[in-house]
């Protein structure tokens, strides 16, 4: 006879796995917030700072909430002569280097990643060398080259030179780069042309990366402050970063809470179009392998 043993008993339980959090997990979980809660500090300060009256934003000790919240910023910043020319203005050069981008950036990038030619490799080379290359150097050499042509003082002058960036071929390039080949080639054997090709197989793919580059570039051409104050001569050419820095000082001092409204006004289309094209962008980036 075997003897038999119960399993029923406490010591016999089964062990069920722990569900507490490492500590090393807590601790990237508390330096993520911290991080967060840094990145969002200067954005929480601007809006609650904009609906604040200008003494109780230079006021000692500062506040976070405002005591008396008013929109006299807004008003007074959209009362302002001509804001709706400069937001048209920001709007339009913005739009345009948008569009201009996708358009020659993609098919450049379709170019370097699926067409063989002559010198293929030392033309985009060059393009890896524009971009180490800081625009700072470049910005005296392109304003001759814009003065020359006339285009001062022009919408022409303000958005030609954005029209196509090294950034954005590059990123076009890397994209298309990872489309299979078989769909170019079976779309050739079928007597498409390469604009066919381009047009119907390609772009239709490339939307995540279309996305990322037209946030990118929207970014960089809404907040442009040194081009379009240089080329902008007169006040109708003036976009929003440079109608803020002109008019948020006086002859007394910056004028703070015009300054915050100014800023909160420039920021807002941006965030829009984040979270429009949020999920486009983080698929872009991840394909293109930005960092």
């Amino acid at each position: 006879m075997t003897a038999t043993t119960t399993t029923t008993g406490p010591a016999f339980r089964e062990r069920r796995p722990s569900r507490r959090v490492p500590t090393a997990r807590l601790v990237l979980y508390g330096a993520l917030v911290l991080g967060l809660l840094a990145t969002l500090a200067p954005f929480a300060w601007m809006f609650l700072g904009s609906v604040k009256p200008t003494g109780e934003i230079v006021a000692h000790p500062s506040t976070w909430l405002p005591r008396s919240p008013t929109f006299a910023n807004f008003e007074q910043l959209l009362s302002k002569q001509n804001f709706g020319l400069y937001f048209l203005n920001s709007t339009v050069v913005a739009v345009t280097c948008v569009l201009g981008n996708l358009l020659f950036c993609s098919m450049a990038g379709y170019a370097f990643a699926k067409i063989e030619f002559a010198g293929k490799r030392l033309l985009f080379g060059l393009v890896l060398t524009m971009l180490i290359i800081p625009g700072v150097t470049t910005f005296v050499p392109l304003f001759v080259l814009v003065s020359n042509m006339g285009l001062g003082n022009s919408y022409l002058g303000l958005i030609l030179p954005f029209l196509v960036t090294p950034f954005g071929v590059f990123i076009m390039r890397q994209f298309i780069r990872d489309i299979p080949d078989a769909l170019v080639e079976a779309a050739r054997l079928d007597g498409a042309g390469e604009s066919r090709i381009f047009l119907r197989v390609i772009l239709p793919l490339t939307r995540p990366a279309l996305a990322t580059l037209a946030i990118l570039t929207f970014l960089a051409q809404w907040n442009n402050f040194l081009w379009p104050l240089v080329i902008a001569q007169t006040e109708d050419h003036y976009t929003l970063p440079v109608a803020l820095a002109l008019f948020s000082t006086g002859a007394n001092g910056t004028n703070y809470g015009l300054l915050l409204a100014g800023a909160v006004t420039v920021v807002t289309p941006i965030i829009l179009l984040f979270l429009a094209l949020q999920r486009h962008f983080i698929q872009g980036i991840a394909n293109t392998g930005i960092k």
